[in-house]
């Protein structure tokens, strides 16, 4: 389906796009372009969107956006790709709005429906370009791709077989990461609030961990902090031990769950009716995690020191952010937490995958990004086995805005850098 030859589609494209902060600048896409809609089926039986750019409809090189929560239709670098001779596809992910139910083995059923679409369509060079989350889940994508099928992952963290050994992931040609995090679970664990002593009570605090006290360094009055060496440690210590208590607690609903449907299956043909192991075979527990806004150094600039403002993605309040209804995975269920946000089971992190990425590779950062830090970065581009990998550094925040009044925009920057890569690396 041809959803427009020229940009007339740009106003309201922008206005269903998802991903806040990420929209390109309308004077930058003044230019005739085509754009059709896809409509997938994927190889579990569900369905996800693409949207293709191009210019003339015959390029045979093509760079893919996608996130597993978001959908960036009008993401900005859509013009800088066009601008370097090659088409641009945005998939959908099943996903893209429900953090609720997100698990990254089954998100990359979404990815292999769009890579065999886009092979199957005449496209001899994919370069997969991860945004952010797009990273991780376009990095393991990559890594299970590279696998022959039998050591693919064979089940979630939450004990579910994925099928990968029988799902076609054709590989890209190279990848592109852009303000990567070191995956979900790995940014989660960097910012879950360390003082939450009850995960039923949002308001239980151990005192001696809390990162928003005067005692421990917080300083009200700027919404800055200066924290001590030995609290930076215990409260990171007290993090993973948080993260591992979350993971005990979904492993027992899904152990009591599968204990459930064990008994229904042994179960005599005159107890078969037994409802409460009916109900609790059924049941699909959800549950909530409260403060996860809380990476110390968001509000110590001196930790990882960096052009970042003081604050989170999220804003400067760290109550507001840390006790509101955003931020990261704050509805979960079981399988969703494991596979995505415990940043001890999920399987989305460059600790993971990273060695398994072959493929030539560019990784963009922003100087001042308050979700990603210098650190985080350093890791993320070690981790990579590529042997044919590049780094460039350019001034903005998380989505590329600029740092200071006048100053170029770092989307602009990147966009450029990216382009100029994607023609010297074809």
């Amino acid at each position: 389906m041809t959803l427009s030859t020229k940009n007339e589609a740009s106003s309201s494209l922008q206005a269903t796009a998802g991903m806040r902060g990420v929209h390109w600048n309308e004077q930058r896409m003044a230019r005739p372009y085509r754009l059709t809609l896809h409509q997938l089926r994927t190889a579990d039986g569900q369905q996800t969107t693409g949207y293709l750019y191009s210019q003339t409809g015959n390029e045979k090189s093509v760079v893919c956006i996608m996130h597993p929560r978001e959908l960036g239709v009008t993401h900005y670098l859509v013009p800088d790709i066009l601008d370097a001779g090659y088409a641009c596809w945005i998939q959908g992910a099943r996903s893209v709005g429900n953090d609720l139910r997100l698990e990254h083995e089954t998100a990359l059923f979404d990815v292999a429906t769009g890579m065999t679409h886009l092979h199957a369509a005449g496209f001899s060079d994919v370069v997969l370009l991860g945004n952010s989350g797009g990273a991780a889940l376009y990095g393991l994508y990559t890594q299970q791709a590279g696998l022959s099928p039998e050591r693919r992952i064979a089940t979630t963290p939450a004990g579910r077989p994925t099928k990968l050994d029988n799902l076609a992931m054709p590989l890209p040609s190279r990848l592109v990461f852009l303000s990567p995090h070191p995956g979900p679970g790995a940014l989660l664990m960097a910012c879950i609030d360390a003082s939450a002593d009850s995960e039923t009570d949002p308001f239980s605090t151990v005192a001696s961990l809390n990162p928003f006290s005067k005692e421990n360094g917080y300083d009200v009055s700027v919404k800055q902090s200066k924290y001590a060496t030995y609290f930076v440690a215990n409260y990171r210590l007290a993090q993973r031990e948080r993260v591992a208590r979350i993971d005990a607690f979904a492993h027992s609903l899904l152990e009591r769950k599968a204990n459930a449907r064990k008994a229904l299956k042994n179960a005599a043909p005159d107890q078969a009716s037994n409802e409460k192991n009916q109900i609790e075979a059924a049941f699909a527990p959800i549950f909530q995690v409260w403060r996860t806004d809380a990476d110390l150094r968001s509000w110590d600039t001196s930790i990882d020191s960096s052009d970042r403002k003081t604050g989170s993605l999220w804003g400067n309040d760290p109550i507001a952010s840390n006790y509101g209804s955003v931020a990261f995975g704050r509805v979960v269920t079981p399988e969703s937490w494991l596979s995505t946000w415990s940043g001890l089971s999920s399987n989305a992190s460059f600790e993971k995958f990273g060695m398994g990425l072959e493929q030539p590779t560019l990784v963009v950062e922003y100087s001042g990004d308050q979700a990603v830090f210098p650190a985080d970065l350093d890791y993320i581009y070690a981790s990579i086995g590529s042997s044919l990998k590049t780094r460039h550094r350019v001034r903005g925040n998380h989505h590329g805005h600029p740092l200071a009044a006048g100053e170029e925009s770092g989307q602009v920057a990147a966009g450029r850098m990216i382009g100029q890569w994607l023609k010297e690396s074809a």
